[in-house]
């Protein structure tokens, strides 16, 4: 193991002072922190603890032990020398059923610190943070609340000030639960976090000091599932640096349906691909070697994977979200159900590495349509075919399954995002916990509330008698355990804000994410060589010197020279975002006395559903008084078509002289309207421009493959099965080079590499 600078003074002490004590026949010694102390061990584990939580240390063997309960007594689930299926089934034998309750709920996204106002607003000791007078990485009033009063653990953060408030916010919430009942740590938990930008829910972490590194599709366009394992360790050492152990990822649905806004984050459309990547993630995440392991791949390097969605959200009906109620159903025309289950039980559940399978799974929001053979119309989360039938007996999963955020709560209109009721709206909300307990589910994510569940847990009662509720809860008690107890935190939840600061985003980290974003970047055109452009030296940039540039000038000017004029331009770049064609959904049609349904297009004109289904396969909502969500022959107008006009006018400014495009796209789009006009087009996943920029000056020769299949036009996008991959008629180009799936060129033309025989 190489021994870090700032950590060889501590290591040496320890080689000397614990022999020592062993010697006395204690193997044990004491270093004190700000915040926390550690206990050094000689062939035992390091225990961290907070010398203010009230809890004493016991001995046994010559070794160190928390006494987590503060009974006086070494409980079985608090010996670090017994499995953790050994602590597991002991702790939760302890539980009451309100601690029990307290583990099944999962926190709202929380921000540190949080704000006065708004979304993620809490107070500190009744006042505003400012006011209070308090650190930044103090524990709010909500969060002490949900922790003491409804022994809630798993926390979901999002925004952090900076890694070092992450880590002493960290440590602060550790410091408290271990006080509280029978000392059981926090786990906390983040969406995606390793991305360029923040733009969405479910990557509201994304960005600041941290390796930054391309999108999902972007990863799924390297074809390098060595590259994703790498992506995951490095991103599980930062996760824990900064105090998280489990990550809501990867997402592995299966991307077949092209306008689906949550097509970015997933690794393309292709099963085989879906799968090796899906195996690589979770491998790198929680795989702890060398001295960070514990047992059987676990250990202080490991984070908790929780693949998402079961069993696969990429089939939207009309590419429309399950966010929103007007996206609830996935269908099948292509009767492929089984196909969106494959990266699941081939990838995340056959992993390498000896950790086995994931660790946890999160159903989508959608109503699987016609798939339960019952019949019900329910959320994948409130479905008993879907996870017991399926996941728990069909395929032995015996993991935790945890609900996708919000799915309990209630909903005010078809176009809010809000609850996620599908198909128990009428139900109470403790109902709809009930019937998500009956479905197989352990834990509810989006809730800080035990009420409701101590509420599901009577419902049992009185259906099935106390000793059945009692088993029930005690099964998904273990699960929800096993994967705090594997990732170490009963023995050492502290991390050192110090380590953390040089730990999160440092350089080698962000080489590798850069060099990540490199190879992610896809070289479609590049007539008659247009690429590399090393030698031209005047760039043209449409609208320089305006505030809508959009690319940073000073940037540019490392690698050209800038000129407002295209006759002065030895060549242009044009720097655009794909088309926004919508969510499928719009108000002004429904008041029109229409249904409100709308095509989703992947083009920048206007585009008619001419080709559109004349009646939907699936709809119906308590909300709605018809069934049919069809919208052919309805038009709509992308919101972004001036990206169009910018190259088409660039292009007439510039005459024979080349015009590079580069497009930020995370799905699928239609290049007909703009790809004439450009003599080299590159696609961007989720990168810096300065990534870009690297490629178009020739300092980096493209590598990168088509992980989805680029429409001819909307027709074919239209007539395409939602639930079918690579099932599109693929665009041509001027050079007659067809963009479908695995198609990418280098400087010498098309790669045709031992990636694109592999999956291709």
């Amino acid at each position: 193991m190489t021994i870090k600078p700032d950590f060889a003074p501590r290591i040496i002490f320890l080689v000397f002072v614990l022999p020592l004590l062993c010697a006395c026949g204690r193997k044990w010694m004491v270093e004190s922190h700000d915040a926390f102390c550690l206990i050094w061990q000689n062939g035992g584990q390091t225990l961290g603890y907070s010398p203010k939580s009230g809890i004493q240390i016991l001995s046994s063997g010559g070794y160190a032990f928390k006494d987590l309960n503060r009974n006086g007594v070494l409980d079985r689930y608090e010996d670090w020398r017994l499995t953790p299926e050994e602590r597991a089934k002991d702790l939760a034998g302890r539980l009451s059923v309100e601690e029990i309750a307290g583990l099944m709920l999962y926190s709202s996204h929380q921000a540190v610190p949080t704000d006065s106002i708004g979304y993620w607003s809490s107070t500190y000791n009744g006042t505003s943070l400012r006011e209070s007078g308090l650190s930044h990485s103090a524990v709010s009033d909500k969060q002490r609340m949900f922790l003491r009063d409804d022994n809630l653990r798993a926390v979901l953060v999002v925004r952090v000030e900076s890694p070092r408030i992450a880590a002493e916010w960290n440590n602060n919430m550790q410091a408290f639960v271990e006080g509280l009942g029978q000392g059981i740590p926090v786990n906390i938990s983040s969406d995606p976090r390793n991305e360029i930008r923040a733009w969405a829910e479910y990557n509201a972490g994304a960005g600041g000091k941290i390796s930054l590194w391309p999108n999902p599709l972007g990863l799924a366009a390297t074809f390098d599932p060595a590259l994703m394992e790498r992506f995951g360790h490095i991103a599980s050492i930062e996760y824990r640096a900064l105090g998280i152990a489990t990550a809501l990822s990867p997402q592995i649905d299966l991307a077949t349906e092209p306008r689906w806004c949550r097509f970015y984050g997933t690794f393309g459309e292709d099963p085989d691909l879906n799968i090796d990547m899906a195996r690589a993630y979770i491998d790198g995440f929680q795989t702890s070697d060398g001295t960070a392991e514990i047992a059987d791949g676990w250990g202080y390097e490991s984070v908790n994977a929780m693949v998402k969605h079961w069993p696969g959200g990429g089939p939207e009906e009309g590419g429309r979200d399950a966010h929103f109620s007007f996206g609830k159903y996935t269908v099948y025309p292509g009767e492929n159900f089984e196909q969106h289950i494959r990266p699941f039980v081939e990838g995340a559940f056959r992993l390498n590495g000896k950790t086995c399978k994931a660790a946890a799974v999160m159903p989508y929001y959608t109503v699987s349509h016609g798939i339960d053979p019952s019949g019900k119309t329910v959320g994948n989360g409130f479905s008993r075919y879907i996870v017991t039938d399926l996941l728990r007996n069909r395929y032995g999963y015996n993991g935790v399954v945890c609900t996708d955020w919000g799915i309990t709560h209630d909903y005010s209109g078809i176009e809010v995002a809000e609850g996620k009721c599908w198909g128990v709206e009428d139900l109470s909300v403790a109902q709809r916990h009930y019937e998500a307990l009956k479905a197989g589910v352990d834990q509810f994510g989006g809730n800080n509330d035990k009420e409701p569940v101590l509420e599901a847990y009577q419902m049992w009662v009185t259906e099935f008698g106390a000793q059945s509720a009692r088993n029930r809860f005690e099964r998904s008690a273990v699960r929800l355990l096993l994967n705090i107890f594997r990732t170490g935190l009963f023995e050492n939840p502290y991390v050192d804000p110090d380590r953390t600061e040089a730990t999160v985003g440092n350089p080698e980290f962000m080489q590798a994410g850069y060099e990540a974003q490199l190879r992610s970047v896809v070289l479609l055109k590049n007539r008659a060589g247009t690429l590399p452009a090393s030698t031209r030296r005047r760039v043209y940039l449409p609208e320089y010197g305006h505030s809508c540039l959009s690319v940073d000038s000073t940037l540019v000017k490392q690698y050209y020279e800038l000129t407002k004029s295209p006759e002065k331009a030895d060549f242009a770049i044009v720097f655009i975002d794909e088309p926004d064609g919508g969510c499928g959904y719009d108000t002004t049609d429904r008041e029109k006395g229409g249904n409100g349904y709308v095509p989703i297009s992947l083009q920048y004109g206007d585009y008619t559903a001419c080709y559109a289904r004349s009646e939907s396969i699936a709809g119906g909502d308590p909300k709605e008084p018809f069934i049919d969500r069809s919208y052919r022959g309805k038009t709509i107008r992308s919101s972004n078509r001036e990206e169009l006009k910018r190259v088409l006018e660039t292009k007439r400014l510039m005459g024979n002289k080349p015009v590079v495009v580069v497009i930020s796209a995370t799905k699928p789009f239609v290049p007909a309207e703009f790809e004439p006009s450009a003599d080299a087009i590159l696609i961007a996943f989720g990168v810096q421009n300065q990534a870009v920029l690297d490629i178009i000056s020739g300092r980096w020769e493209p590598s990168a493959l088509l992980p989805m299949q680029l429409p001819a036009d909307m027709k074919t996008v239209e007539l395409q099965f939602e639930d079918v991959p690579r099932d599109m008629v693929c665009y041509t180009d001027s050079e007659g080079y067809t963009y479908d799936f695995a198609f990418g060129l280098d400087w010498k033309g098309v790669i045709r590499d031992a990636r694109v025989e592999k999956y291709k």
